[in-house]
């Protein structure tokens, strides 16, 4: 992974991406604004020149329309030919309706044509606007037409001309305006674009690197949470993982070295009592008996361990399938009274077992009395002479209840979270391999059920588990 993070160049990297997509959406915002901008700068200049044109021909029309349309139009054109260049300082042209240009400002020659969408729209009786350039010169021009009528008749057609080259040099100095200003707000954009997403990379460098030293086995390591967000409760859950390893390798390792303690005791009492026969030559049929019998005892023993470590293997892998029948609870609860009751009396603690009206339900009925056991194992375990084991077992809300009390030395505030975790043993001698617990807790869980512990110290232990009907 280290490799793997040392050959990643800036290019391929999360804040490379960042700043380009920053940059991106900041190009093509301040792009599209300063189209619009531009777009409407042009339109606002073209549309004020269209505007004066406008009055200034209609002036020249109205007027030429009250005061000379008893003339005819090219007697006009020949004695009152200031009336329409005077009205603008742009090129007026009269046209007659069949398109020929009859009067030029600027002293063409008559006998031209025109048929442009602005004539053929005055001609209609209309105000015509054209905008371009006439035969690929430099320069754009707008042209303004507009009819000259004779009380009702349309007797010609009336055009003024302007050059939009001011104006669109005008609309030039603006536009590079808005693009210098707009080069300086996207290399001031990247610039804090850069700095924002080196921000949010930073703590994602710390956050991996401690997380690549984790990996390697360095579970001491934790990472300084900087930031109460979304990195920030990566960084708390990294730590988090970090402490549940190590505690569950203590854990493990404490666990290792019972089981180890636990498998020596009686493989050690075996072949002690193994060379006491040996070296008594089988003679004395005391010592003989004697120690065949404690070598079966720590024979038995022994199987029960390996029995448990196995089953518990067998819970962890997930190996292990529920044998549901229709079970009448009653009878593993007469079962495990006959089973306990002479431990009980050995042990000289009072045990009593209960089951109160529970109907026939689907569960695995040795599961249930295995469980049930090493429930009850426990408690005799941690129980004095003298003391209390109950199991009292119930039907309550469409679950099977069972529970089992003691008057034991009880489990600390601080051991009673943990009691069920695997491999956990706690600082009493009498837990054994410390599996029995998290057995039962895998039973429970395999019948979706729940397990719960309250306890006191010196004041004894209750142990309620709860199986849905049908669980």
């Amino acid at each position: 992974m280290a490799e793997g993070m040392m050959s990643m160049t800036f290019k391929g990297s999360i804040q490379a991406r960042l700043v380009r997509n920053f940059i991106l959406i900041i190009l093509i915002s301040v792009l599209a604004f300063e189209a619009l901008l531009v777009y409407f700068t042009r339109f606002y200049f073209y549309n004020n020149i269209e505007s004066i044109l406008t009055n200034q021909i209609k002036t020249a029309s109205d007027f030429y329309t009250r005061y000379f349309s008893d003339v005819p139009l090219d007697v006009n054109i020949m004695d009152n030919a200031d009336l329409f260049w005077k009205q603008t300082t742009g090129q007026v042209q009269i046209v007659g309706n069949t398109g020929e240009v009859l009067l030029d400002s600027q002293g063409l020659e008559s006998g031209e044509y025109v048929s442009g969408n602005d004539f053929k729209l005055a001609q209609q009786g209309k105000k015509g606007v054209w905008v371009g350039r006439i035969n690929n010169g430099s320069e754009q021009i707008m042209i303004v037409s507009y009819p000259l009528k004779s009380d009702t008749e349309q007797v010609g057609v009336v055009r003024f001309i302007t050059s939009l080259k001011d104006v669109d040099r005008i609309i030039f100095n603006i536009s590079m305006i808005f693009i210098i200003i707009g080069i300086v707000v996207i290399l001031v954009a990247g610039t804090i674009s850069i700095a924002l997403a080196h921000s949010i990379i930073h703590p994602i460098k710390n956050v991996t690197g401690a997380a690549e030293l984790m990996a390697e086995g360095n579970l001491d390591v934790r990472i300084c949470k900087s930031r109460n967000d979304e990195i920030g409760k990566l960084s708390d859950t990294l730590n988090y993982m970090a402490s549940e390893i190590q505690k569950r390798e203590r854990i493990k390792n404490d666990f290792i070295s019972t089981v180890s303690h636990e498998l020596r005791t009686p493989l050690t009492s075996i072949k002690g009592w193994a060379n006491t026969i040996i070296d008594d030559d089988y003679s004395d049929r005391e010592i003989l008996s004697d120690g065949l019998n404690i070598i079966v005892k720590e024979s038995d023993r022994l199987t029960d361990m390996v029995e448990e470590l196995l089953d518990f293997s067998r819970f962890v892998s997930g190996n292990v399938e529920l044998k549901k029948e229709k079970t009448d609870v009653s009878s593993i609860v007469d079962y495990i009274q006959k089973q306990m009751s002479d431990r009980a009396k050995k042990e000289k603690i009072s045990f009593v077992a209960k089951c109160e009206n529970i109907p026939i339900v689907d569960l695995d009925r040795n599961r249930i009395t295995q469980l049930l056991i090493n429930l009850l194992g426990n408690a005799f375990n941690f129980t004095p002479q003298n003391g209390r084991v109950a199991l009292i077992s119930f039907w309550e809300n469409e679950n099977v209840v069972f529970r089992v009390e003691d008057t034991g030395c009880g489990i600390s505030p601080e051991e009673l979270p943990l009691v069920t975790e695997k491999f956990y043993k706690g600082n009493s001698s009498n837990s054994h391999t410390g599996l029995g617990l998290s057995i039962c807790d895998e039973i429970v869980k395999l019948h979706n059920g729940s397990l719960s512990i309250e306890s006191e110290l010196d004041k004894g232990t209750i142990v309620t588990v709860r199986i849905p009907i049908g669980g």
